[in-house]
C-alpha cells in the first residue's frame, strides 16, 4: 500500500523575542506568574511587514531542501491557518506561488490549534489515494494580530511562527511497521465553540475580532480528549502507550502537557517541549516542535511518532507516523 513518508522537516520563527518580562510592561503581570501558570518564558513576534505567508513560505523552503524534493515536484499545498493574510485567497496560494510550485492544488485548512493535524490527515489520504503524488503541509500562523493585548490571561499565552513538512507517497507492506503515517484520528465538537474563540468575523462583525478563552474549561476538556484520541490512535495500530518513541503535542500550556503525560503513564524524556521558547503559536506549534526534535537528533530513522493537538471548535486530532 501506499504510505505518506515524511521526507523534510522545516521551520521559522520572527525575529523578535518577547520576553515575559517585555509582556509585564504592557499588562500587570511578571515572568513567575506567566511560567507558573503556562510554562512559557518567552515567545516570536512578527514584525508589522511580515505576513503569515512569508513565515510559512520560509518554513516550506527549508524543508524542501532537506528532502531533496524540487518545488516543481510538489503537487500539493496545504496551509493551516487561523490567521491567514487576507480573507481570501488562500494563504497556500500565495505560499505556492512564493516557492514555484506550478503543479496540483493549494488551499488553507482552519481547524485552529488542531489545524496541522487535520491537514497532516487530509494529506494523507490524497496520497494513499494516488490523487497526489508530493504534499507540502505547512502550519503558519501570525496570532500576534488576533490578542487582545489588555487581556492578561490570553496575551501572555500566544506566538508567531511557522513549521513545514514534505511528504511523499511511497509503498510499503501495509503493516504497522512501515514508514510513514500509520493513523490518523481528527475529531470535533461545535457545542464547545463559547470556550475558545474570536469575537470578530468577516461574516459577522465585519472585524477580525480578538481571541477569547476560558482557560479552565478548556484544559478540562483538553487533557480528557487528546488522551482518548491518542489511545483511539494506538488502538488502530496495535501499539502500546510506551512503545511511542517520542511525543510531540500541541504547545498549549505546560500543564496540559502534564496532565496527558500522566493520564497515559508517558515518561517526561519522551515528550518534546518547545513552549517555553514559543508560547503557542495554534497551527505552527506541531511541526515547530517537530522540527526541534529533528535538529536535536531526537528523532532517527524508524523512530515511532505521535503529534496531539486539540484547538477552538473544539477541534482535536491525533497522527501517529514511523520516520
Amino acid at each position: 500500500m501506499l504510505r505518506s513518508i515524511i521526507r523534510g522537516v522545516g521551520a521559522h520563527l520572527p525575529k523578535r523575542v518577547m520576553t515575559n518580562d517585555d509582556i509585564s510592561k504592557i499588562v500587570e503581570t511578571n515572568d513567575e506568574w506567566i511560567r507558573e501558570r503556562s510554562g512559557i518564558a518567552q515567545r516570536h513576534i512578527a514584525d508589522d511587514k511580515e505576513l503569515t505567508s512569508d513565515l510559512g513560505a520560509a518554513a516550506a523552503k527549508q524543508a524542501l531542501v532537506r528532502s531533496g524534493i524540487d518545488p516543481i515536484d510538489i503537487d500539493l499545498v496545504i496551509c493551516a491557518t487561523a490567521t491567514p493574510d487576507k480573507t481570501f485567497p488562500a494563504t497556500a496560494v500565495k505560499i505556492q506561488a512564493m516557492l514555484g510550485v506550478t503543479k496540483g492544488a493549494a488551499f488553507d485548512v482552519q481547524a485552529v490549534c488542531s489545524g496541522f493535524i487535520y491537514a497532516l490527515t487530509i494529506a494523507d489520504n490524497f496520497l494513499k489515494t494516488g490523487q497526489s503524488k508530493r504534499a507540502l503541509v505547512i502550519g503558519a500562523e501570525t496570532f500576534s494580530r488576533i490578542l487582545d493585548w489588555s487581556d492578561r490571561s490570553t496575551c501572555v499565552l500566544f506566538g508567531d511562527g511557522a513549521g513545514a513538512v514534505v511528504l511523499e507517497a511511497q509503498p510499503q507492506h501495509g503493516t504497522r511497521e512501515d514508514r510513514g503515517i500509520l493513523a490518523t484520528r481528527i475529531r470535533s465538537d461545535g457545542r464547545f465553540e463559547d470556550l475558545l474563540y474570536v469575537d470578530g468575523g468577516p461574516g459577522s462583525t465585519k472585524t477580525v475580532g480578538h481571541l477569547r478563552m476560558n482557560g479552565r474549561e478548556v484544559f478540562r476538556h483538553a487533557v480528557q480528549k487528546i488522551s482518548g484520541v491518542i489511545e483511539e490512535t494506538l488502538v488502530e495500530t496495535g501499539y502500546a502507550a510506551d512503545e511511542v518513541d517520542l511525543y510531540i503535542p500541541h504547545q498549549a500550556n505546560k500543564r496540559i502537557l502534564d496532565g496527558i503525560a500522566k493520564k497515559l503513564a508517558v515518561a517526561p524524556e519522551k515528550i518534546v517541549m518547545t513552549l517555553d521558547r514559543h508560547g503557542n503559536t495554534s497551527a505552527a506549534s506541531i511541526p515547530l516542535a517537530l522540527n526541534s526534535a529533528f535538529e536535536e537528533h531526537r528523532i532517527k530513522e524508524g523512530s515511532l511518532v505521535l503529534m496531539e493537538a486539540m484547538g477552538g471548535g473544539f477541534t482535536w486530532g491525533a497522527v501517529l507516523a514511523r520516520w
